[in-house]
């Protein structure tokens, strides 16, 4: 039995020691998900901290098929969702009509990881969230509409706000760089 296995089935048993175990291994990686997701450092920590108690209250659940941290990912980013539905429920989505194409655009990188991040921390909520279930977690558009609770259409034009949004951050940094000014 693997190491990992062992410290899941003693969390299954409520051992706490077990559960700290769990906490210090993957916090630190979850905490980088809340982090893509959330405003501030302290939003992503109280969201991180939420998730683990969900993750402790159905460990239970967890059948040893899969990634385990995939599952702990999975519950970390429906618990941000949560969070936003429950702080700012108005503000989450923007009803729109269904946009059938858009267009696919790609970037060459041209500023870094922690820009980057930062950028999509400073995504209004409504695009932040499509964002990144979709080009980070590898959500659907039918997967995304369903946790949302908003249509598809809705979801894809989000995504296509974010990434102009993004698109016109990131030539705005560039710009800044050729002139000097960053």
């Amino acid at each position: 039995m693997s190491e990992l296995n062992k410290i899941i089935e003693d969390c299954q048993n409520n051992k706490r020691r077990a559960q700290q175990q769990l906490y210090n291994m993957f916090a630190p990686k979850m905490l980088g998900v809340c982090m893509r997701y959330c405003k501030s450092r302290s939003e992503a920590e109280d969201c991180l901290q939420e998730g683990f108690i969900k993750v402790f209250s159905k460990i239970h659940l967890f059948g040893f098929k899969g990634s385990f941290e995939g599952w702990i990912r999975r519950i970390i980013v429906n618990t941000v969702i949560e969070f936003y539905r429950k702080k700012q429920p108005e503000i989450l989505v923007d009803e729109f009509p269904i946009i059938t194409e858009y267009e696919e655009e790609v970037f060459v990188p041209v500023v870094s990881q922690q820009e980057l991040l930062a950028m999509i921390q400073e995504l209004p909520p409504k695009y932040r969230l499509v964002f990144n279930m979709y080009a980070i977690e590898g959500f659907s558009h039918q997967e995304i509409a369903e946790e949302m609770n908003i249509s598809i259409g809705t979801s894809k034009s989000n995504l296509s706000r974010a990434r102009q949004w993004l698109k016109q951050k990131i030539e705005e940094k560039v710009k800044g760089k050729k002139q000097g000014v960053c």
